[in-house]
């Protein structure tokens, strides 16, 4: 298959939702997921991976997308496992810590890593600098689930509407950024969760975007 980086991260990221969850992504979450403005950018790459034969899309089905082709990486478990070599689509990623997809835990500033992990660069869009771990479940309808090791491309730069790991107070968390006109809130992907309001008192901060995941073996 001849396609882009963002189209293969696609790919993979489709493939890893229809197995874990038995269906893929909407057309709207692949758009968040990479920090897409539109639809419309998703259609497009969706369009180009059905014309490379990766996908079939099903007609009048809101989330018909079938797997023809699953990505290098699915097809090595996610690539937990190391290559027998380093190539140039290989990323060495420091694991920092946890982070929370729930209420924040703490802080994964200024620690050690607990050990680093080699994966296929093109499981990720944007390109990450680290992986948390994550612990809780309030990031599950975006497919983020306990356990799970995060992407976190390093910026203190997001858009309202992408997937961000925060700092409130020393304290880190996983969330859905939201920008209004007069304040910023952090909200969850499951509804047994509260929306955490950022106060004007409080030391916050983007610490990165969210940039994709693996599922270690459980």
């Amino acid at each position: 298959m001849n396609l882009t980086d963002t189209q293969q991260a696609i790919l993979a990221l489709i493939a890893e939702r229809i197995d874990a969850e038995g269906f893929p992504p909407s057309q709207t979450e692949i758009a968040r997921a990479f920090g897409f403005k539109g639809v419309r950018a998703a259609q497009y790459h969706l369009e180009a991976l059905e014309a490379a034969g990766a996908i079939e899309r099903l007609p009048g089905r809101a989330r018909g997308i079938r797997v023809l082709q699953p990505p290098p990486q699915a097809q090595r478990e996610l690539g937990l496992v190391a290559a027998p070599a380093i190539d140039e689509d290989a990323l060495r990623l420091p694991v920092l810590g946890r982070v929370a997809a729930g209420a924040p835990i703490g802080s994964a500033a200024g620690i050690e890593p607990d050990n680093y992990v080699l994966l296929d660069r093109n499981m990720f869009f944007p390109s990450p600098d680290y992986l948390l771990k994550v612990k809780g479940d309030s990031m599950r309808d975006e497919g983020i689930f306990d356990g799970d090791l995060i992407g976190v491309h390093r910026t203190h730069d997001a858009r309202s509407g992408q997937i961000v790991v925060a700092r409130i107070d020393d304290e880190i968390t996983v969330k859905l950024l939201k920008i209004g006109k007069d304040r910023i809130r952090l909200l969850p992907r499951n509804p047994d969760y509260a929306p955490i309001e950022v106060l004007p008192d409080q030391d916050f901060a983007i610490e990165g975007l969210y940039c994709g995941l693996v599922r270690p073996n459980r």
